[in-house]
């Protein structure tokens, strides 16, 4: 790993030009006598931890300031089309069952809906993880749905690919942004893709799609961290991002295991790591296996 430009710890969200928490708390102790050396340390100690403690707190609750209450409504709204999918999926499989929900509603998760703000600036941070000033070929959004981030993607690739398992979300993204001359969609499914499509792409991203999958186990993991580093053309990145909400939930640990097993597989490099309210991103570069096209 090159650097991590936010570990997944929250960072702090306090004035930049003021004094770093430690550096305060020497300055209001300095001139107190030793207090008896081991029990000065210990009472330093303890109040530094708690100091850190505090910035971690003030740090969420200011991130947290890019949520409107009504966002709580889209987090019910993907719990039910979540809950309605698994039960789809148990007699129609897995793209029947993601047919069934786009063709019941044009946005069943409620991604592109205004009446939310979280996925919109979710799905803008996620693109400020790019490299600055790089413009890329052509990328490929894996798991589309109705081509929210994939329209994101336009003014930085010269052309973008969106692709999803249901052809009924194909067909809706092609009619919301059709008229982006630079952005087509197709059916593809992440488990089958063709060949064709090896070292096709400088950018794949893969974002809140991998724990839809079935089974997902650590070899099927493996085998689609491997399969997307083939779609990478030479010097190729992948932008992954999965949800992550309070670590012990089975979301959570899901979310773990997808990134580590990207993190693990040879043909990737992590670049950076983040953690924001409620996901996780990891920037990768990757060493494809096939001469570009």
């Amino acid at each position: 790993m090159d650097a991590i430009d936010e570990p997944l710890v929250p960072a702090r969200v306090a004035d930049p030009s003021a004094p770093a928490l430690p550096a305060v708390l020497a300055a209001r102790t300095a001139g107190r006598p030793s207090a008896g050396g081991a029990r000065h340390r210990l009472w330093r100690h303890t109040a530094l931890m708690r100091m850190e403690q505090a910035r971690r707190c003030l740090s969420w609750i200011g991130r947290l300031a890019f949520m409107a209450p009504r966002d709580i409504g889209l987090f019910l709204k993907s719990a039910q089309t979540d809950a309605a999918l698994g039960r789809l999926r148990l007699t129609q499989g897995s793209r029947g069952a993601f047919e069934a929900v786009y063709t019941a509603s044009p946005d069943p998760w409620a991604s592109a809906s205004t009446s939310y703000k979280y996925q919109h600036r979710k799905y803008q941070t996620l693109v400020s993880l790019l490299p600055a000033g790089r413009r890329f070929s052509r990328a490929l959004d894996l798991g589309c749905g109705v081509g929210l981030m994939s329209k994101l993607l336009v003014p930085h690739a010269d052309e973008v690919v969106g692709m999803d398992i249901a052809q009924a979300a194909v067909s809706h993204a092609r009619a919301a942004h059709g008229m982006v001359g630079s952005l087509t969609f197709q059916q593809g499914d992440v488990l089958d893709l063709p060949a064709a499509l090896n070292a096709r792409f400088d950018l794949v991203v893969v974002a809140d799609v991998l724990y839809y999958l079935l089974p997902l186990d650590d070899a099927t993991l493996a085998s689609v961290a491997l399969r997307v580093a083939d779609l990478l053309a030479p010097d190729g990145m992948c932008l992954l991002a999965n949800h992550f909400f309070f670590a012990a939930d089975a979301d959570s640990r899901a979310s773990r295991r997808i990134h580590r097993a990207f993190a693990a597989c040879p043909r990737f490099r992590v670049i950076s790591e983040h953690r924001r309210p409620f996901y996780l991103a990891t920037m990768l570069a990757g060493t494809p296996a096939f001469p570009a096209a």
